[in-house]
């Protein structure tokens, strides 16, 4: 009976049941999307540093897993890190954020190659003069570029000379000298890859270069793509509780306002119950079921919606923004909901209990 009552209530007010459960759901949907992207930006991250086939990745000491301080290594570090026990090959590359995710890596073509088995052209080829670059195909789609196409980046006008497949360092790449000349960073590098003459022994060469460079951030590749997560990054992980907080005092809000709305259309109501013989907990019981629905309701709502900023993702902004469904935080998102709600339900439901009847039967 009281469950009839409560889909009857809900399906008598459309319009402010629908409004809420639709408010629900993006508080779900800006959760998820926001977890999605902070996933896949550092998976696709991990990605394309597997895809350089190098063994050990050294970082300057100012830098973060997801980001580098400009220029700060000299690029004399790479013959001397060849000369170590066990490295076979090192080479260095440079990079300038261009804003957002965005990084125009300056690599040498040959010395790449040589380390990761070349890029996989889709169209176009490797660079032909100094102002060339070449981008993958996600950043090409993006951007509405082909060979041939002028894009301006750092201030200065580049040629696309061929279009290559993603998965390999960075989604945009020209000369390194050209680009340490025209950041005024000659000589200047943001990091080294090295490979060992044994996969086994990449630990081993870590621990000896740690010992040798103090401040530098040494790592196998293994292990720098196992620190790309949430937890490892402070800065996701901070941003991503402000954004749960924002979530929860939105759906705290609308609910109050929408429960508070319900409780004053349904005063009379309320006091034919309590005429009846209702408990003050059988009205809070059927309140809390009806803010419990719509919490649910708008749960599955933002979920759905997920879907849709993914595919949206995908379509306008491929290079820039990966979003993945992470499956693992759906019971998160909708449990805070339902938190946000139930919390926002409390003062309606105190206001309907503490009603007096002969007022309430008299409300018109």
């Amino acid at each position: 009976m009281l469950n009839k009552l409560v889909f009857e209530n809900l399906r008598q007010r459309p319009v402010r049941t629908c409004l809420s459960v639709l408010a629900i759901g993006v508080e779900v949907t800006m959760i998820l999307t926001l977890v999605g992207i902070s996933y896949g930006t550092l998976d696709e991250t991990a990605r394309r540093a597997r895809g350089v086939g190098a063994d050990i990745v050294v970082r300057p000491p100012a830098s973060s897993i997801i980001s580098l301080s400009s220029s700060p290594m000299s690029e004399k570090l790479a013959p001397f890190l060849m000369k170590q026990p066990h490295v076979t090959f090192a080479t260095g590359t440079m990079g300038q954020p261009l804003g957002g995710f965005d990084v125009l890596t300056g690599i040498d073509l040959g010395q790449f190659n040589r380390l990761s088995g070349g890029f996989r052209f889709v169209r176009g080829g490797p660079f032909e003069d100094d102002d060339d670059v070449i981008v993958d195909e996600y950043y090409a789609r993006e951007k509405k570029l082909d060979i041939g196409s002028t894009i301006t980046l750092a201030n200065h006008a580049w040629r696309v000379s061929g279009i290559f497949e993603s998965g390999k360092l960075s989604h945009i790449c020209a000369r390194l000298n050209v680009l340490q000349a025209l950041t005024g960073n000659p000589g200047r590098l943001s990091q080294i890859y090295l490979k060992v003459d044994d996969a086994a022994r990449a630990q081993l060469v870590v621990d000896q270069l740690r010992g040798k460079m103090p401040g530098y951030f040494i790592y196998t590749i293994e292990e720098f793509t196992s620190l790309l997560t949430i937890n490892s990054v402070g800065l996701l992980r901070d941003f991503i509780g402000v954004v749960i907080g924002i979530a929860l005092v939105v759906g705290f809000i609308v609910v109050t306002m929408a429960m508070y709305t319900a409780v004053l259309e349904r005063t009379r109501e309320i006091g034919i119950l309590k005429a009846l013989g209702a408990s003050s907990a059988y009205i809070l019981n059927l309140l809390f079921r009806e803010t419990l629905l719509i919490a649910i309701l708008g749960s599955v709502l933002g979920i759905v919606m997920t879907d849709g900023s993914k595919w949206l993702m995908m379509h306008t902004a491929p290079a820039s923004l990966t979003q993945e469904i992470v499956y693992s935080w759906w019971p998160i998102a909708s449990g805070i909901s339902v938190v946000g709600a139930l919390l926002g339900a409390i003062l309606p439901a105190w206001k309907a209990v503490k009603q007096d009847v002969i007022q309430a039967l008299a409300y018109e």
